[in-house]
């Protein structure tokens, strides 16, 4: 990867730059049978959709602060580049009430509702499908995102010594966030083709670097299982060799 890169959105211009086509997010849950494999290409197409949905639609700024109520999920993976390629500080189940716009899942929706700006909710579907019914008072994500732009510019540039995301009582800028990745990637042994499984929650920096920011850095890819707990041991001995796993981080 490009050593110049500061910021997690940097990260993911490199890989797109390095090899659009190879497998970067492949995500499983186990309560519903679900498995969706995103391409680099694909994964930076939607997460320039999100930021231009972030940008334009929702008028987030650099500095602005998200609450994001979601588990571990390729969507989610997808909002946090998004925030990073806007600038916005991305706090990973932070305080609706103290932040300036709100993303939930279906879980999530009533605290939610503390947030007194833009709320947007996911159903976390299969195929990134709509709510049945959307939510009162929440944009839904899978109805606005689609039709935004395929390529993504930021109105002001970031600057990577910006507090950019907190998690888990740690806030870091997003060159912090980068340089532990990137710490975390070696750590693991990680590198161009690794392929990295974690079924840990986004809910700590060990989630969301196993399950997102080391393999990033590192040139490699993640399997990201939600309620992998479920799986039984033989299945999951079965995905680690079906989807070649090198690395994991589970239960």
């Amino acid at each position: 990867m490009n050593a110049t890169d500061r910021t997690p959105a940097d990260l993911l211009r490199s890989a797109l730059a390095a090899d659009p086509a190879r497998p970067l997010v492949t995500f499983y849950d186990d309560a519903t049978g679900e498995r969706v494999e995103l391409s680099v290409a694909t994964f930076a197409n939607w997460v320039a959709k999100t930021a231009n949905l972030l940008q334009d639609d929702l008028s987030a700024e650099p500095g602005d602060r998200l609450a994001l109520l979601l588990p571990a999920h390729w969507q989610s993976a997808v909002w946090l580049l998004a925030a990073s390629s806007v600038g916005v500080v991305a706090d990973v189940g932070g305080d609706p009430a103290a932040a300036d716009l709100v993303v939930s899942g279906p879980d999530a929706l009533e605290e939610a509702r503390a947030c007194s700006g833009e709320r947007v909710a996911l159903a976390l579907r299969p195929m990134g499908g709509r709510f049945p019914q959307p939510p009162q008072g929440f944009a839904d994500y899978a109805v606005e995102a689609p039709s935004q732009g395929d390529r993504f510019a930021p109105y002001a540039p970031v600057d990577p010594d910006a507090p950019a995301l907190a998690v888990g009582g740690l806030e870091l800028t997003a060159a912090q966030a980068v340089d532990r990745a990137r710490a975390d990637a070696a750590s693991r042994g990680l590198g161009p083709g690794s392929r990295l499984l974690s079924g840990l929650p986004y809910d700590t920096w060990e989630g969301l670097s196993a399950g997102l920011l080391a393999p990033l850095a590192a040139g490699a890819s993640v399997v990201l299982c939600r309620h992998l707990d479920r799986l039984p041991e033989p299945d999951l001995a079965r995905r680690v060799n079906d989807e070649r796993v090198t690395v994991t981080v589970s239960r």
